[in-house]
């Protein structure tokens, strides 16, 4: 960045001279900038013209002539980052600030939250880390799906607020020979985020492709065949019936994205910049639905921002929790959404390894549950809230006082080990577990894993105890039957026939037309699973969008993000002559 490198020079100036008149040869000056004579000259007359210097040269060479400097650098470099916020130029202007966190914070505090620019509505939020590369197929964290969400397309879609799938780039679909032909007749006139046609052969290329995917093979390992009777029709034949199968077509693992560039999908939002500073997201002017009232939305990489004292006046104190608006506007920031988390951290317990048995396993979880251990973490209260039951409507079995006392008389193993992920409320989970165990005579080690799935069963195996995070979406009952099919936790967990048995009933349940019954006997599995021991959820997050005033439609999603296709934000006011 070229005015960056005269910002250096100018500094190695500064830091030689001050602000004090000085007398020097262009030699001198040429070893302060180290460069040569030449360019000296050249740099004098740049910065002499930008006004951050006086300089009165005399003729002859190694004549002295006069240079002072007439504005520190910090000065130049806050005017400078402000003009480049002020026209938009955000990344540049995040490369050159070498301004403290906190004097940094002021300057971009203005440009957050909801903004008009070049006549249209843009909102920009501030963001702790940075971004994992936006393919459906890798990522994992939650901010980076909710955005996949919104680039990409599937067949059908979820809506926030709606547990059904709803058509996307499928206009509609039928269902034949008892719920083993699936039919989706394509929307016409369907394109790419680069303008280029989406084609129905592109798109049964992809689920081919899918088939053999580690990420998306589970939801259509009953496929059999894909054809294309016509060309806006694709179909599925289905080895057994699948009742679930339009929710599968619109989980994470199955949205489309071009063949040859993972990032561009067909979505309300195309990617537009990524950058580690800054990802930007603009309108898709070919979008197939109705599109959204912002024009853009920025997520500026800012971390220092949470590392000072004004963070919880500017975004987040924690992943979520987000707030909106700019500076001036934050006396007046309200939350506008909360809800509490459908998805839940949980402990898992390895009975297939045989190191314990079901009723150890129900001891440890009725000593969790008894002894207060959630409710006395070092943590904030007011983002989680200790589970009560699995969904709305799944209560979790009585933990009464007698079902402990009935296991008294179970001595728990010597020794342990447990495997945690993030969030870091599974740290001090496994913190306060430690402690509680060690009282019972039970040593437990514990082990730190940075992703935040299981990579596989293997890893699994060796460990007594796990500490997850179960994202759920808009389809909560699909989402946890999908999570029995995806996550090699069961595997690493289950025995053989408990496996096989879960397996069974899971071929069963997807072959019931009724939702209401697919819904109940799942249930039930998941109580004798929580029955065993098997897994046990301990707390979800409480979700909360902040926002002042003049931004609207803020509706959170299941992810506990807001639905980045309702926000709006009111026009500018107009100034009068």
């Amino acid at each position: 960045m070229r005015l960056q490198n005269r910002l250096n020079q100018y500094q190695r100036l500064y830091n030689k001279t001050g602000l004090v008149p000085q007398a020097i040869t262009v030699s001198a000056l040429a070893a302060i900038f180290c460069c040569s004579e030449r360019h000296t000259r050249t740099l004098l007359a740049l910065f002499q013209q930008a006004g951050w210097i006086r300089w009165s040269s005399q003729a002859g060479r190694g004549k002295r002539a006069e240079i002072a400097c007439l504005k520190t650098p910090e000065s130049l470099r806050e005017s400078y980052l402000q003009k480049l916020l002020d026209e938009g130029e955000h990344s540049a202007a995040l490369q050159l600030s070498q301004l403290d966190s906190q004097h940094l914070n002021t300057l971009l505090a203005p440009h957050l939250g909801g903004q008009w620019q070049e006549d249209a509505p843009t909102l920009r939020i501030p963001y702790y880390r940075a971004m994992q590369t936006l393919d459906p197929q890798t990522l994992t964290g939650r901010a980076e799906q909710h955005i996949a969400h919104t680039l990409h397309a599937g067949l059908t879609r979820f809506v926030t607020g709606e547990s059904a799938p709803q058509p996307d780039l499928a206009h509609h679909w039928q269902i034949s020979h008892e719920g083993k032909v699936w039919q989706f007749f394509l929307r016409s006139h369907l394109y790419w985020h680069n303008g280029e046609p989406l084609l129905t052969r592109q798109i049964c290329q992809l689920f081919e492709t899918f088939r053999q995917s580690p990420r998306s093979r589970h939801s259509l390992d009953n496929v059999e065949a894909i054809s294309q009777p016509h060309a806006l029709c694709l179909q599925f034949q289905l080895q057994k019936p699948d009742y679930w199968f339009a929710h599968r077509l619109a989980d994470l693992s199955c949205l489309l994205f071009h063949p040859h560039a993972p990032t561009v999908g067909a979505g309300p939002f195309k990617l537009a910049h990524f950058a580690p500073e800054r990802v930007r997201l603009e309108q898709h002017p070919y979008y197939h639905l109705q599109r959204p009232y912002l024009s853009a939305i920025e997520y500026w990489i800012t971390p220092h921002l949470f590392d000072s004292e004004i963070k919880n006046k500017v975004s987040c104190q924690h992943p979520v929790r987000i707030t909106l608006g700019e500076k001036n506007q934050m006396a007046l920031v309200r939350p506008v959404k909360r809800s509490t988390s459908l998805g839940f951290c949980y402990l898992a317990i390895n009975l297939r390894k045989n190191a314990l048995s079901p009723a150890q396993a129900q001891k440890i979880v009725a000593l969790i549950r008894h002894s207060g251990l959630l409710d006395n973490l070092p943590i904030d209260h007011s983002l989680v809230k200790r589970s009560r039951e699995m969904l709305p409507g799944w209560p979790l079995p009585v933990a009464s006082t007698e079902a402990l006392e009935t296991h008294d008389g179970v001595q728990l193993p010597k020794k342990l080990s447990l495997l945690f992920h993030p969030p870091i409320e599974l740290e001090l989970v496994a913190g306060a577990l430690k402690t509680l165990l060690a009282d019972e005579g039970c040593e437990l080690e514990t082990h730190y894993h940075p992703g935040r799935l299981w990579n596989d069963a293997a890893q699994l195996t060796a460990v007594d105890l796990m500490l997850g995070d179960r994202l759920i979406g808009e389809a909560p009952v699909a989402t946890l039957e999908n999570w029995l099919r995806q996550d090699p936790l069961w595997h690493a967990i289950l025995s053989d026939d408990a496996l096989d048995q879960q397996n069974q009933r899971l071929l069963s349940i997807q072959q019931h037309p009724s939702e209401s019954l697919r819904e109940e006997k799942l249930r039930a599995h998941f109580y004798q699973l929580m029955e065993h021991g098997s897994i046990t959820p301990l707390f979800n997050y409480q979700y909360q969008v902040s926002a002042p005033p003049g931004v609207n439609g803020v509706q959170l999603t299941a992810w506990g993000w807001f639905d980045f296709c309702r926000a709006w934000l009111p026009p500018p006011v107009s100034q009068p002559d």
